[in-house]
């Protein structure tokens, strides 16, 4: 036959061309899944406002004081004492000339003084920097320690599923705010003091993340795939840490964020109480509990660091918001709203 259905060979060899080049276009355009979960979080802009925060903030309290050997740009230091100036007021100005204010200015102590004369941008960025690294220090501990348990319960199950679980239970028992300042006052006592309490919250504080994914590896151990690679073979910990632990790490990173924030909120209550971290090192909670008594005459003192800590603690909670919504395939569109008005349909009839 010359033709098919009414085409010659070159429009058929035509077509296939064409279908081709649509084909390869379309593979070219597709998108690994980090990808779209990268651009899914770009999209959440609460979640890209408190990153940008985030970011600013620990940048300005590790570089403007220094950090260990590492000396910063800011002239003052968090520990030379000095002579009180105007009752150790502020001398950041932000309000310009216009609206009756004294213009941009910062001047040599922006966040005032303590009563001693020590500089008190320097202590809060000496204090913002112990609770960043107790946080972390404190979510990837717990992290991994919820993780590893919760991946290893939900896998084997039977008696170490039942000894794991019983293990978290009786953390969760126990008050956590009781335990953790009973063990941060001894760790308090240690040299390394910080790294110490780190090491402790994060030890008592996985329990939530054990629960989730031991949740989702109990599902996820039914999968084809895991069966294959117990039929060839695998060993337990290539199973656990190959294939199954990567298909949760959407729950596991956004409870690290989530753990983050609830370590620098635990650690600034246990140093207002006393039981966190003690002088001569600093930390907001510390500085909270030093300058309580001077909320009504030098509020500074107070705000300061309050104001620091509540912006840590809401920007890691939008971060973790903006993770889950990315890593959740449900949040890849938005849902349609129902049009008001005349075009809006009617839900049920009135009654006449």
């Amino acid at each position: 036959m010359s033709n098919i259905n009414g085409k010659t060979p070159q429009d058929l060899t035509s077509i296939a061309e064409v279908e081709d080049a649509k084909l390869a276009a379309s593979t070219e355009q597709s998108k690994s899944q980090s990808r779209i979960v990268f651009e899914r979080f770009l999209k959440h802009k609460p979640a890209m406002i408190s990153s940008v925060l985030l970011v600013l903030i620990t940048v300005i309290a590790f570089t403007s004081v220094g950090f260990g050997p590492l000396p910063g740009w800011w002239k003052q230091s968090y520990l030379d004492a000095g002579t009180v100036i105007d009752g150790g007021k502020p001398t950041l100005s932000l309000l310009p000339t216009w609206l009756g204010g004294s213009g941009f200015a910062i001047g040599e102590h922006p966040f005032g003084q303590d009563s001693v004369g020590k500089d008190y941008f320097a202590l809060v960025m000496n204090g913002a920097q112990k609770s960043i690294v107790i946080g972390v220090v404190v979510g990837l501990v717990a992290t991994f320690l919820g993780a590893v348990i919760g991946a290893v319960a939900g896998y084997f199950r039977g008696w170490v599923d039942e000894v794991l679980m019983r293990i978290t239970d009786l953390f969760i028992v126990i008050p956590l705010l009781v335990l953790a300042a009973v063990l941060g006052q001894i760790a308090g006592r240690s040299s390394s003091s910080i790294f110490a309490l780190a090491l402790v919250l994060g030890l008592v504080t996985w329990t939530g993340l054990a629960r989730l994914v031991r949740g989702e590896i109990l599902s996820l151990r039914e999968r084809e795939y895991v069966s294959a690679a117990q039929a060839m073979g695998s060993r337990t910990s290539r199973v656990i840490f190959k294939h199954l632990l990567p298909n949760t790490v959407g729950v596991i990173v956004v409870n690290a964020t989530f753990a983050i924030a609830g370590a620098i909120l635990l650690e600034s209550s246990l140093s207002f109480l006393g039981f966190g971290v003690q002088a001569p090192e600093s930390s907001l909670g510390l500085l909270i509990s030093q300058y309580q008594n001077a909320f009504l005459t030098r509020p500074w003192l107070f705000w300061w660091p309050g104001m620091i800590i509540v912006v840590f603690a809401l920007s890691i909670n939008f971060l973790g918001d903006g993770l889950r919504d990315a890593f959740d395939p449900r949040q890849s569109g938005k849902r349609r709203r129902p049009r008001a008005g005349i075009f809006a349909m009617p839900t049920r009839k009135e009654k006449p």
